[in-house]
């Protein structure tokens, strides 16, 4: 019992002395150890705008038609809708496919003969279903267009005193084509504006016999040009939607 009393206290002084040695060592060996390598951070980069054009869409347009019809070259106004689907492919390619119908106001017009006949016609529409082929940059889209054209119309003849006349026609005027070529920007997510040109082009009306004598073999062409700015609603489809942020 005695022996064991007796190593107490040389037990406690090995423990204090192997402390103090610790405690002095540790701040020599830290200072032999290599500076902690500094990192600068990287520049802040915004997150890049991400644009997809593949997706449907509907929008509304205005604008301006003009044609050689039998109206003359006369400005009329236009206002109408618009729908479609998109596909961007190969990175900056977009395939789509169109419809459109614009109304034309003011669209009446008339023709007066020698003999005192009198031709009327009202254009009160144009519509196409087309397909498109565009190459996108971004935001921006240069597209080109073309397919089937018609329009809402209705031809008639009347003598001086306003009397309808019989008359026969040749040619389809109111099936053709159209081709046109536009811009499109992307000026918020899922919002574009467009500003585009058409061309629609109905053959030629030739009045044959079963008409009136003074306009028999008379003909005139059926083709509008108009000039559009519109805007489109963006679904999205099959990728990210577009984003300024």
């Amino acid at each position: 019992m005695n022996s064991t009393k007796k190593g107490e206290p040389l037990m406690k002084k090995f423990l204090l002395s192997a402390a103090a040695v610790v405690a002095f060592a540790a701040p020599a060996l830290a200072a032999d150890l290599p500076p902690r390598p500094y990192t600068k951070a990287p520049p802040y980069t915004p997150p890049q705008a991400v644009y997809n054009w593949t997706g449907f869409y509907i929008g509304g347009h205005l604008g301006g038609a003009f044609g050689g019809g039998l109206g003359g070259n006369d400005g009329r106004f236009l206002g109408g809708v618009q729908g479609g689907a998109d596909y961007q492919f190969a990175n900056n390619w977009v395939l789509g496919l169109e419809a459109e119908y614009s109304w034309l106001a003011s669209a009446n017009s008339s023709l007066a003969f020698p003999g005192g006949s009198i031709v009327n016609s009202d254009d009160r529409g144009l519509g196409s279903v087309t397909g498109r082929l565009g190459y996108t940059w971004g935001p921006a889209l240069l597209y080109a267009k073309g397919g089937y054209a018609f329009r809402d119309s209705k031809l008639g003849i009347t003598d001086a005193a306003g009397v309808p006349q019989a008359f026969a026609t040749t040619g389809n005027r109111d099936n053709g084509y159209t081709v046109g070529a536009g811009l499109e920007y992307m000026f918020a997510p899922n919002w574009s504006a467009k500003v585009e040109y058409q061309y629609y082009n109905f053959g030629k009306t030739t009045f044959a016999t079963g008409s009136p004598p003074d306009v028999v073999g008379a003909s005139f062409r059926n083709d509008e040009h108009a000039v559009k700015a519109g805007v489109n609603y963006r679904f999205g489809w099959g990728g990210p939607a577009a984003s300024r942020y």
